[in-house]
């Protein structure tokens, strides 16, 4: 009896200890800084004008010190831009920055502070190339730190929140923005000042976030991070792929000048169903023979670009983006060609990712 005892009150002990731990144990969370207006600074409070990335990530920390309450919460400075100068070269080295500290048991999530410009498309990028279920957050600003009114501490606070929560494992990369989460696949931002500039127009939001209690109502259905085949992309550089905007009187003799300048693929941003003129149908087959890549996207926005309707894809050596933007279409296009994919294998990418 009395061992029974003993062994009941050294279980007590144990499971006292693992309640308490467990209860002192916050989330880590890395916070990666690139620059964006999240880090500008500006003249006054009322003046438009200002300029991008400034503020080192220390002081961005230091601004939100309710952060540390949500999680242990650590800051890095990888790069300091405005994002309009990303390129895929730091893309890939933001995507191995981010792969190595997911590795480790110290990091249970990262968000990434980063220009609106560009955020979607570095987004998307991630979202394809982290081989992990962790959450990636992309967070920003549309008003510096210096301006009235500014929204980038909220939207810090509100990303970390994102990223200790334990509903945002295995939801992909996902952007915060504005009491919003929105996927990697399906986010765009439609205005250029607006504070409300992000939406996902097809889909919506996966959830909302309010200083910093978070709520999911949906998931991706399509394919991201640890299902992705380019979660371990290893290229010393990805393929060049260009985005025409296509218009009334569209002349096609820019495609040709783009491949003789190193040009390997295109998004033909075609009008209505991605619909290109005759004379650039003809250029792109000719083109597509010749081993360029060529995915027709579609101006509108929103909608599907239906396979073959208007346009003999099969015939032709077309691949049609689905519902994927053109920015985003660029970058599964150069993901795909970097693995030598067919056309009919970078098809069934766009209808998966």
């Amino acid at each position: 009896m009395k061992i029974k005892n003993g062994f009941q009150m050294i279980l007590g002990i144990v499971l006292i200890i693992s309640i308490l731990f467990a209860k002192t144990t916050a989330p880590r969370i890395a916070v990666i800084a690139t620059g964006g207006t999240i880090a500008g600074m500006g003249e006054s409070g009322t003046v438009a004008g200002y300029v991008p990335a400034k503020t080192p990530v220390e002081e961005l920390l230091r601004a939100v010190p309710e952060i540390q309450t949500l999680a242990e919460v650590t800051g890095e400075q990888f790069t300091q831009i405005a994002s309009q100068n990303m390129r895929p070269d730091i893309w890939m080295r933001l995507a191995e920055r981010v792969n190595t500290l997911l590795l480790t048991e110290d990091t249970d999530g990262v968000v990434i502070t980063h220009g609106t410009d560009t955020m979607e498309e570095t987004a998307y990028f991630l979202n394809l190339t982290v081989a992990s279920a962790k959450p990636v957050i992309l967070v920003g600003a549309m008003r510096p730190p210096t301006s009235l009114s500014a929204d980038g501490n909220l939207n810090l606070y509100n990303a970390v929140a994102v990223a200790a929560d334990p509903a945002a494992q295995g939801q992909g990369v996902m952007v915060v923005m504005n009491d919003e989460i929105h996927a990697a696949r399906d986010v765009t931002k439609e205005n250029t000042t607006a504070v409300d500039a992000f939406h996902s127009p097809v889909f919506g939001p996966l959830g909302y976030v309010y200083y910093g209690d978070v709520h999911f109502y949906r998931r991706s259905a399509r394919i991201h991070t640890t299902a992705s085949e380019f979660q371990h992309l290893i290229v010393n550089q990805l393929p060049e792929v260009a985005i025409f905007y296509g218009y009334a009187g569209f002349d096609p003799g820019i495609l040709s000048d783009a491949v003789d300048g190193g040009v390997r693929g295109m998004v033909y941003v075609g009008t209505g169903n991605g619909n290109p003129n005759h004379e650039t149908t003809d250029r792109l087959t000719d083109l597509s023979q010749q081993g360029i890549s060529v995915v027709r996207c579609a101006r509108p926005g929103t909608g599907r670009v239906t396979l073959g309707a208007e346009v003999d894809d099969a015939q032709f050596g077309f691949v049609v983006a689905d519902n994927l933007n053109p920015q985003k279409s660029r970058i599964l296009l150069m993901l795909a060609m970097s693995q030598g994919k067919s056309t009919s294998e970078i098809q069934q990418l766009f209808f998966s990712y």
